[in-house]
């Protein structure tokens, strides 16, 4: 009798042993964090923070000599010039015109306007309004330098998807921008995207006189393939009158710069900027672009 009794007693204290087991463990899988670094939730203020120019940036020496674009002595008035909307321009010399959008940029800019320097080339650069109010200071050495300003408007939004009133401010705003930053007036448009309908193109060229300027050469360097393909992908396809679409706003594209230059340089291309690639012009016009996606 005692021995059976045992052998109950057993069961039941291994029954409630269980029992309070898995208690114990559903009340630690139900804890929430109390720690004081989980929940505080942290304010940031509202304010645009304008970042300084990193001055203390140098582009690293030339290990050697560099291809140099000639000096060239060429026409820059491009208000005569017939037509509207440009991706390339027909010539009789390997002249070439390449383009950067969506600066200024405080890092890659700087570094960019060096190695131009360095191979005495000229190019335009299709600046956004708010980065030349952030960076004005890289705008006018820009200007200073001899390249050429392009109006890519103020926020680089679709133009395909605004009112012409709201087109106009955009315009202005950049405008006015490059004006009080350096003192120039842009002298081209390049639409974001590349989006702009035809009749808008037609306003804009009537009321501020840019011609629209597209692309003929697009690395797709906005998906960030790396230099080296950047690179190979414009020495490819450039050829005489090609207009070259990149953005020193990635840092890929610049570090692509060097082996592009000298590359399209030993080719025989000679590099002028936008408009005195359209002053060339004296025939028939391509008027078409393929449109890339938005650079995140």
């Amino acid at each position: 009798m005692l021995t059976v009794l045992n052998r109950h007693m057993k069961r039941l204290f291994l029954a409630l042993g269980l029992v309070l087991l898995s208690a114990s463990l559903g009340s630690c899988g139900s804890d929430k964090p109390t720690s004081p670094a989980l929940t505080t939730r942290v304010s940031w203020p509202s304010v645009t923070v304008k970042t300084p120019n990193n001055s203390g940036y140098r582009t690293p020496a030339l290990s050697g000599p560099v291809p140099r674009n000639p000096d060239l002595d060429l026409r820059a008035d491009c208000s005569k010039v017939v037509g509207i909307s440009f991706t390339r321009v027909p010539v009789t010399d390997k002249y070439i015109a390449m383009t950067f959008d969506d600066g200024p940029h405080p890092q890659n800019t700087p570094r960019l306007l060096d190695m131009l320097r360095a191979r005495n080339i000229k190019a335009t650069f299709y600046v956004v309004g708010s980065n030349v109010d952030l960076y004005p200071q890289i705008v006018r050495r820009t200007v200073a330098e001899g390249h050429e300003i392009g109006n890519h408007s103020y926020t680089h939004g679709w133009f395909t998807k605004m009112s012409d009133s709201e087109i106009r401010e955009e315009l202005s705003r950049c405008r006015d921008a490059v004006g009080r930053a350096a003192g120039v007036q842009p002298r081209t448009l390049r639409p974001p995207y590349g989006g702009l309908l035809q009749r808008q193109r037609e306003w804009v060229h009537a009321e501020f006189g840019y011609p629209t300027v597209l692309w003929s050469v697009d690395p797709l360097d906005w998906k960030r393939p790396g230099p080296s393909v950047v690179c190979s992908r414009i020495l490819s396809s450039t050829t005489p009158g090609s207009i070259i679409l990149s953005h020193d706003l990635h840092a890929p594209t610049v570090d692509a710069m060097p082996a592009t230059l000298d590359g399209l340089l030993r080719r025989g291309f000679k590099f002028v900027t936008v408009s005195q690639l359209l002053a060339m012009q004296g025939g028939g016009i391509t008027a078409q672009a393929s449109v890339h996606a938005p650079v995140p």
